[in-house]
């Protein structure tokens, strides 16, 4: 199990030291999110600093650009990481592409399935010289001059993950990526009752096997060196779990585990914007269920215990802190 570090920073001096610091205590791969920052431009920075870890967008918003561009910053990322590169794309949900970043939406899943064969296609005119002639539903590339052709590398394409949680996408992540990413907003048994058999049903159609396929999963994590950091970090972790579990796509999991009711309430409170009672409202046992929650020298074994059969790699993001030397006897837990 390989096990990703979230890299941030308010300023390339800050990012360039925080990657350091991460490749440094063990890390494998350091991640970049479309939060409140660019996603790639992080990871610039961290391939300039950093040798050997893998670096890896989770996730992009895909339907917030087109193919041509995704393909586009996927190759120079590529290039500068020398081969360390993976595109992590998720298509986030109507209300965020329409009103956020005014775009189109319309059947996610059928739109990522065909922006990822898109980019496959710019990819191939770029490295193997095949002319460009992609023709689909949602996207259509036909024009390719030398002007426009980047330099060929021999690192070849960065990988292709897409981020899923219902069965639809979680299929097309089996068909057509390279890998699938979990939601933090999932649990083991909806892994192992409806994620592994939709993934199963995508590579089925491409023909293709399981080992040729990673599962990366985001993990809610509840530690601290005090008592007083793991309750303010189970109270962050809380709200966390509200804020996903207001949000009627993710629904699903709850009901799996006869929590449907507390996805009403949630709904409800959003609504309303009472953030703070949001999180009071999920308890100890869905915060148990939903994260891990151990001292830090416990987390890799817990970890392992629920996901260690089924995620090829893991993100566990905490903060350093004064004891990196904690925190590195923790990263070692994941691999005992």
């Amino acid at each position: 199990m390989k096990i990703d570090g979230f890299v941030s920073g308010a300023t390339p001096a800050a990012i360039a030291a925080n990657a350091r610091e991460l490749e440094a205590l063990g890390y494998d791969g350091l991640i970049s999110a479309e939060i409140s920052h660019d996603p790639f431009l992080p990871l610039a920075i961290a391939a300039e600093h950093t040798e050997r870890v893998d670096l890896w967008t989770s996730i992009a918003v895909a339907f917030a650009r087109n193919p041509m561009t995704l393909a586009n910053i996927g190759h120079d990322l590529q290039t500068f990481s020398g081969g360390r590169f993976t595109l992590g794309l998720g298509s986030q949900i109507k209300p965020h592409i329409e009103k956020r970043f005014s775009m189109p939406w319309s059947r996610p899943a059928a739109r990522m399935r065909e922006l990822v064969l898109a980019m496959r296609a710019i990819w191939r005119t770029w490295d193997e010289g095949e002319p460009l002639d992609f023709r689909g539903e949602f996207y259509r590339h036909t024009l390719m001059t030398p002007m426009f052709v980047p330099e060929s590398t021999s690192f070849g394409p960065p990988g292709v993950f897409v981020a899923g949680v219902g069965p639809v996408m979680t299929e097309v992540a089996g068909e057509v990526a390279d890998g699938l990413i979990l939601h933090a907003f999932t649990t083991e048994r909806y892994v192992r009752e409806h994620t592994l058999p939709a993934v199963e049903r995508g590579l089925a159609k491409a023909g293709r096997d399981r080992a040729d396929f990673q599962i990366c999963g985001p993990l809610f994590v509840v530690t601290g060196t005090t008592e007083e950091e793991m309750a303010a970090r189970a109270r962050a972790t809380k709200a966390q779990i509200a804020f996903y579990g207001s949000t009627p796509a993710y629904r699903g999991v709850l009901d799996l585990h006869g929590w449907g009711d507390l996805h009403v309430e949630l709904n409800r409170l959003s609504k309303r914007g009472e953030w703070e009672a949001m999180g009071q409202a999920v308890d100890d046992e869905v915060l148990g269920t939903f994260a891990v929650v151990a001292e830090p020298e416990q987390i890799g074994e817990r970890a392992r215990a629920r996901y260690g059969d089924v995620v090829d790699r893991l993100l566990f993001t905490v903060p350093v802190g004064d004891d990196p030397d904690r925190w590195s006897r923790a990263l070692a837990g994941f691999r005992a």
